[in-house]
């Protein structure tokens, strides 16, 4: 199929809703094409936080475009997952455009681009949303309309019934899923407070700012977005797991010989890692799956946590299901991950604040850190490499392998940092290695 948006073909998109049901044509076209084009390899690629199918595309086109050069030989396929997710609009992402990564609007404020996102991400919650951002506007004194705002955050992103429900959580503690972090039942005042915080020493790091005691309000909007990464995180799960998954079951059905390769960036990692929970008994057609910038713990993959021996990882053993490596790529420089996601993430056993030095990833990381900040932790025998050597090396054949890849993922301001720097053709010679695509 040829997209003339998209840099590689033949090239084809898979389409899920937030429960994880997918276009049923778009996936028989899959189907009928990869069988029509008599490919071998299948390179099938999930974005992360996004605002819609042209910037995913856009993404897609611009990580595939090596690909071809990369393995002349290969006979390659290409596939774009597309799953309702968003991004907030002032968020810089290196290479993009002005109109796909603007320019940031002044705190608090939410601007038409970002509330149009909320209401395509949450329909059905026009009222709350249209309410939150009156009281983003006003940043009233009144502790009272602070907690309003927390408590309408928690209402828009909250899932109480239906598929959703049970894919927030990467680690299970005896088998239950671990509790709803801080941001979502601790204090509001407090809450907003730490991001304020971590927001100021990620702007102006060696600032005076740090030795103040920070207004609530300008904490207000990250936990806005903290809130709905999460929902973000959950629907990942969500379609990896009852969509993506059922999808490469009927793929191994419909053409057994072609070879897989999965790519996940940010919660795309989450999305394509959850998929291998989906496969059915016996399928092997899976023949790597490389993580970028990863938006889930570093322990999911863990059969017990380090600090905990009774708590495991939501994959434990899932990287076996895969006929080769599960590779992640990591980088120092992606403070969305290093800094805001621990701070996200933490749980109402460790409500411990970051005020200490600000130093959120060395105070919280360890327990509570993201694949894309140091890898995978906790799974014996995960090899290590930087990107160099990675790319100079034969790559194990099987088991986790953790990639230092901060010598090209490092551009981008803050909130995010580094997160979405990922279009490099380095990171695509990685997958053309992982899945062996000769």
């Amino acid at each position: 199929m040829t997209d003339p948006a998209m840099s590689v073909t033949p090239y084809w998109e898979l389409t899920f809703d937030a429960d994880g049901d997918t276009d049923g044509r778009k996936r028989d076209r899959l189907l009928a094409g990869v069988r029509k084009h008599r490919v071998r390899d299948l390179v099938v690629f999930a974005h992360g936080w996004n605002n819609d199918r042209s910037s995913a595309t856009r993404l897609f086109s611009g990580f595939f475009a090596p690909l071809p050069g990369l393995a002349p030989a290969a006979r390659i396929g290409y596939a774009g997952v597309v799953w309702p997710s968003m991004r907030f609009s002032d968020e810089p992402i290196p290479d993009f455009p002005r109109a796909v990564a603007a320019e940031p609007p002044p705190r608090p404020a939410l601007d038409k681009d970002i509330r149009h996102a909320l209401h395509e991400t949450f329909p059905g919650r026009a009222t709350v949303i249209d309410r939150i951002a009156r009281l983003l506007d006003q940043r009233s004194g009144e502790e009272a309309r602070l907690e309003e705002f927390g408590r309408l955050v928690r209402l828009l992103v909250e899932v109480a019934t239906g598929p959703q429900a049970p894919f927030a959580a990467d680690t299970l503690a005896e088998g239950v899923p671990q509790s709803e972090p801080v941001m979502l039942s601790g204090a509001t005042a407090e809450v907003c407070a730490e991001f304020a915080g971590a927001l100021a020493h990620l702007e102006s790091p060696d600032a005076a700012a740090r030795f103040t005691l920070p207004n609530p309000w300008d904490g207000a909007q990250e936990l806005l977005r903290q809130a709905t990464y999460y929902a973000m995180k959950r629907r990942a799960g969500t379609v990896g797991e009852r969509g993506l998954g059922r999808v490469l079951g009927q793929l191994a059905a419909a053409a057994p010989d072609v070879r897989v390769h999965l790519v996940g960036h940010s919660f795309g990692a989450r999305l394509v890692s959850f998929a291998l929970r989906g496969l059915p008994e016996g399928v092997r057609t899976v023949k790597s799956v490389t993580l970028l910038q990863g938006a889930f713990s570093h322990y999911a993959f863990a059969a017990r946590l380090p600090h905990d021996a009774r708590v495991g990882g939501v994959l434990k053993d899932r990287h076996r299901r895969i006929a080769g490596p599960l590779v992640c790529c990591y980088s120092r420089h992606d403070s969305a991950l290093g800094t805001m996601y621990p701070l996200a993430s933490r749980t109402a056993g460790d409500a411990r604040g970051a005020v200490e030095g600000f130093d959120i990833g060395r105070a919280l990381g360890a327990k509570w850190g993201a694949m894309g900040h140091d890898g995978v932790q906790a799974v014996p025998g995960t090899k290590s490499f930087k990107l160099a050597e990675a790319l100079r090396a034969q790559l194990p054949s099987s088991g986790c392998v953790n990639v230092d890849a901060a010598e090209v993922v490092r551009r981008g301001g803050p909130p995010a940092g580094a997160h979405s720097d990922i279009v490099h053709r380095e990171l695509a010679q990685l997958v053309v290695a992982a899945g062996r695509i000769r």
